[in-house]
């Protein structure tokens, strides 16, 4: 088993992953349950990985999020470390945007992360400890054509984990956004080799990244090393961003 630096938790917090089924959150959940912690994710369908619980969860759906929420209590303790990772994208330019088309991906990537961050941290401030990590995009702080609606989601996340920042940081509890750039996952594979050539292009580290690449960083700011960061945006873009 990999280990944060320095120790073996003799603790094991409890790691809530949002859409830990696949992509990201498969591979957050992955590394979580590599370093030692207790790990549910939820999914609308399929399961997360090899050691963690699986609950069924719809971000959009307040009872179903409840009726998870105590699941996982029950199985694994109060939730300490949350990763609102759960998201869609509806992609079309924006004079063919329809209103459903904006307003689902908010209600997902933007709405959604508010229903679980508002349930989750009641037991952070009873605890009087709390790791929030909310999953951005580079996307988020560059923009990209055809991408209004997610794009928006993305940047919200910033002054959502900056204003919790500003209520819960002197209950150590930490929030904080995790910016990635292009990663190899399902989706991105489905690009075509020209547009996938012409993003890394763009990229100067010259190549996407590993999901695990994203992970490692997640698991990190969870950690008790990074107990002083927090309201912070940390992109792991290969410099795609530049810090913006």
């Amino acid at each position: 088993m990999v280990f944060p630096q320095g120790a073996k938790l003799e603790n094991p917090r409890t790691v809530l992953v949002t859409g830990g089924n696949r992509g990201i959150g498969f591979a957050i959940a992955e590394e979580f349950v590599a370093s030692g912690y207790k790990v549910a994710v939820t999914a609308r369908s399929g399961s997360g990985p090899q050691g963690s619980l699986t609950v069924r969860a719809d971000v959009t759906d307040g009872e179903s999020l409840d009726a998870a929420l105590a699941q996982v209590e029950s199985e694994l303790g109060p939730i300490e470390v949350l990763v609102a990772n759960a998201g869609i994208t509806k992609d079309t330019l924006l004079m063919r945007m329809t209103d459903e088309e904006f307003e689902s991906v908010v209600n997902t990537n933007l709405s959604g992360v508010f229903r679980v961050l508002r349930r989750v941290t009641k037991g952070m401030i009873k605890a009087k400890f709390g790791r929030v990590i909310l999953i951005g995009s580079v996307v988020g702080l560059l923009g990209s054509a055809g991408q209004v609606n997610y794009a928006a989601t993305k940047s919200a996340l910033v002054g959502m984990a900056r204003s919790v920042t500003r209520e819960l940081g002197g209950r150590n509890i930490t929030a904080n956004v995790v910016a990635p750039g292009f990663i190899d996952t399902d989706m991105t594979a489905e690009l075509t080799e020209e547009l996938q050539a012409s993003y890394r292009a763009k990229i100067p580290a010259g190549r996407f990244a590993a999901p695990s690449e994203v992970a490692k960083v997640v698991r990190w700011l969870a950690s008790d090393e990074a107990a002083y960061i927090s309201g912070a945006v940390i992109p792991v873009d290969g410099g795609l961003g530049m810090g913006h």
